[in-house]
């Protein structure tokens, strides 16, 4: 906390809705459990109202109001989770590139990897802690004020998803620019994909270490790839990722985490993903539930996956489209999700009906007749 001596991740409180951690560890619960990516977003006025006027990366280094952001959807919505407010981008600022976010554009990189000689302008070694020690205490905080009332996720962009920011400068329809390293540079992008992977296997153990009791892997643009080359430069560093945090968690004597995986539009890969080391799969919103289960052969629990446009719906609809999704992946095993993040304009009734559908839903469906 500003201003006086940050808490230390230890001596939590006990926490009384595991419902979210059961479902992810594959074990019976009595209901689905359900978040939403972007739950604490500008869908919500007081989240408009807390960050306003203040640089969106200042407010992801303010341990203090991470927390504040993280908390308000949990205020107004039975949720089974919370994920800590940070941003994805914050790991190319810890390898030394400046990232700044544009009002009506996004994140922006000023001095994006043009050539592989830029590559030398990243930090090769990184302090994680004391580049990204904010976000820890963001986590520790957190956890501490959540007061056991639900379980703090963690989270990171993957290799692949960070390259493309950094080479593209941004977001782009195409990823052109990243897919050209790709073919042209493989080996430089091989190194700078190595070199994210040791920052984020890092960070997310140090997330664990902090407070954080599951983590996600954002892969956010693993549809951009094909099918071989997300083999070739994005399910290795995935695979890699979820066995070096677990044997690192292992070594350091820290309690093992659930971990998810949210590789966006990678259908084509979805055996592999069920393979690649973690107990959950997020789906965005353009696979049927039957036919991802039955790609999965139950070996993992799944999280998604409804159109997050069909939160516009009216609410009796929204309910009616909840009952199907339930129908499709089953009550257990699954938690439920959007297919992607909220989006700014959407109604807080509307993600609260969400919410209680899949509550009031999964509870009917799990109630043999």
């Amino acid at each position: 906390m500003e201003g006086s001596s940050p808490l230390r991740p230890q001596d939590f409180p006990a926490l009384k809705n595991d419902t979210f951690l059961r479902a992810a560890r594959g074990e019976e619960t009595e209901y689905t459990p359900v978040w939403c990516m972007r739950q604490a977003g500008r869908y919500l006025p007081e989240f408009r109202e807390t960050r306003a006027a203040q640089d969106f990366f200042a407010t992801c280094r303010s341990p203090k109001m991470c927390c504040e952001l993280t908390l308000q959807p949990l205020r107004r919505f039975p949720l089974d989770a919370a994920i800590i407010f940070s941003d994805i981008l914050v790991v190319p600022q810890a390898l030394g590139m400046e990232v700044v976010m544009v009002p009506g554009k996004g994140p922006t990189f000023p001095e994006p990897l043009m050539e592989v000689e830029d590559l030398l302008k990243l930090r090769q070694k990184v302090d994680v802690s004391e580049e990204l020690g904010y976000v820890f205490q963001a986590i520790t905080l957190t956890r501490h004020s959540l007061e056991g009332k639900v379980p703090l996720i963690g989270f990171s962009g993957a290799p692949w998803t960070l390259m493309s920011y950094m080479i593209e400068g941004g977001g782009s329809n195409t990823m052109a620019k990243a897919k050209r390293w790709l073919y042209r540079h493989p080996e430089a992008s091989h190194r700078l994909l190595q070199l994210l992977r040791d920052v984020i296997v890092e960070y997310l153990v140090g997330q664990v270490a902090a407070g954080a009791q599951a983590l996600q892997l954002f892969e956010s643009h693993a549809g951009h790839l094909g099918p071989e080359q997300f083999r070739e430069f994005a399910l290795p560093y995935v695979r890699d990722i979820a066995k070096r945090v677990k044997n690192k968690l292992q070594a350091e004597a820290l309690s093992p985490v659930p971990m998810i995986v949210f590789a966006k539009d990678a259908h084509y890969a979805l055996e592999e993903l069920a393979q690649a080391g973690y107990e959950v799969i997020g789906l965005d919103w353009t696979i049927q539930p039957q036919a991802a289960r039955e790609r999965t052969g139950h070996r993992v629990t799944l999280q998604g996956n409804l159109d997050p446009c069909a939160l516009y719906a009216p609410k009796e609809k929204i309910g009616e489209l909840v009952k199907r999704m339930l129908e499709g992946f089953g009550t257990q095993r699954y938690i439920a999700n959007l297919g992607h993040g909220l989006y700014p304009d959407m109604s807080p009734d509307h993600v609260g009906a969400f919410v209680e559908a899949v509550h009031t839903h999964s509870r009917h469906l799990s109630t043999p007749d």
